[in-house]
């Protein structure tokens, strides 16, 4: 893929993901990792109008090769995920209300559904709190994520991995289908998670 197929997939999934409410406002970022660099969303640009060529091409230490505006000020977290798993190509991390909202509880979401084991791992861990736009960020979400699809961050959002960004936007929404599912079972009731000897048969 050549760095303008990686802005116009990075483009297209962040209108993609603003029209499925898992960003608001200019919140959430994503980014794709491939030919040594890092395709990244900007800062502070409204995804009701943004294009390609808004997309920043930057190092993984932050030297901006290309755009006109400055990267997400998530970068940093972005870079140590690919440093940390190098099998990650693709990074989508958003504040959709439903998964955020257990992020803030600092809770976990149980593995409480069949499809939560293919497409996430199982359940979704809780990553330990790190000041935004830190390398510590992106440390501490891939602690989490070493047998996992995607994390919460606590008190702040959500991240979803992937070799590809249809992957990774694929699982931010089974993300944020989960925790809406789960917050409505909890509100009716005592929720009953998936026993590990069923998790473990299921993840063969």
């Amino acid at each position: 893929m050549t760095i303008e197929q990686m802005k116009q997939e990075v483009c297209h999934y962040a209108k993609q993901s603003y029209a499925e409410k898992l960003f608001a406002g200019t919140s959430g970022n994503l980014s794709l990792f491939g030919n040594e660099v890092i395709v990244i969303t900007p800062t502070s640009v409204a995804y009701e109008t943004i294009t390609p060529d808004d997309m920043v091409v930057i190092k993984p230490d932050g030297t901006i090769l290309e755009g006109k505006h400055a990267p997400s000020s998530e970068w940093r977290m972005h870079a140590a995920i690919y440093r940390l798993k190098p099998e990650v190509r693709a990074i989508i991390h958003t504040h959709s209300p439903y998964a955020t909202a257990f992020a803030v509880n600092n809770a976990v979401i149980p593995a409480i559904m069949i499809e939560m084991v293919p497409f996430l791992g199982g359940d979704v861990p809780l990553a330990a709190f790190a000041l935004p736009g830190t390398d510590a960020l992106g440390t501490e979400a891939a602690k989490a994520l070493s047998d996992r699809y995607a994390c919460l961050l606590a008190n702040h959002g959500t991240l979803a991995i992937g070799d590809t960004l249809a992957r990774a936007h694929t699982r931010s929404i089974y993300l944020e289908d989960s925790a809406k599912i789960c917050s409505i079972a909890i509100g009716n009731g005592t929720i009953k998670p998936i026993n590990q000897e069923h998790l473990a048969a299921m993840r063969g």
